[in-house]
């Protein structure tokens, strides 16, 4: 059975051109890896260059999407399967249903929404999935020293990092994704 990589990302590409090349080759990559890619949906920003990435190599792409943000993020035409949901909500637990791994990009408030909703179902022990932050350019650079900081101030252990993979370069992605397939 094909397994699914569920690409949490944003709906705007972001002031740095690299995240959207570096989202594009990451969907290739998911494609030519015989993946799935699970994603939000929309058409714009990140989401919509990675799931483009995905079917350029013809891979299977399904987007889950709530009705009210149809028009908001727009659609990528051709996609495997398009699942409409009526809330936020829904969308996170229909693509945790498909997925067997995420990635968290670069993205805003929907992104650090579905990244802490993942970590913290891994830490409480309801999954065991892959969760791979990309900290490209150090865009996660405040948040992890916020994180490392509630450590410090007692409100996380250092065992909650063990649920998630912080890397900084798209190899780095790649060669967790590749975890996958062996």
């Amino acid at each position: 059975m094909k397994k699914n990589i569920c690409v949490f990302c944003g709906s705007r590409p972001g002031n740095n051109p690299d995240w959207s090349n570096w989202t594009f080759e990451l969907g290739v990559h998911i494609a030519q890896n015989n993946l799935g890619l699970v994603f939000g949906g929309g058409g714009r920003g990140l989401m919509g260059q990675v799931a483009s990435g995905a079917l350029s190599a013809n891979g299977a792409v399904i987007g889950i999407i709530p009705h009210q943000l149809e028009m908001q993020e727009g659609l990528v035409e051709h996609l495997s399967e398009i699942h409409y949901v009526q809330t936020m909500s829904a969308r996170k637990q229909m693509m945790d249903e498909f997925a067997n791994a995420y990635v968290i990009i670069p993205g805003g408030v929907g992104t650090l929404d579905e990244f802490f909703e993942v970590w913290a179902t891994a830490q409480t022990g309801f999954h065991e999935k892959l969760i791979i932050l990309a900290n490209w350019s150090g865009y996660y650079d405040g948040l992890i020293s916020f994180l490392r900081d509630s450590v410090a101030q007692g409100m996380m252990s250092t065992s909650h990092f063990e649920k998630i993979n912080i890397v900084n370069n798209l190899q780095e992605v790649k060669d967790l994704l590749h975890q996958l397939n062996t």
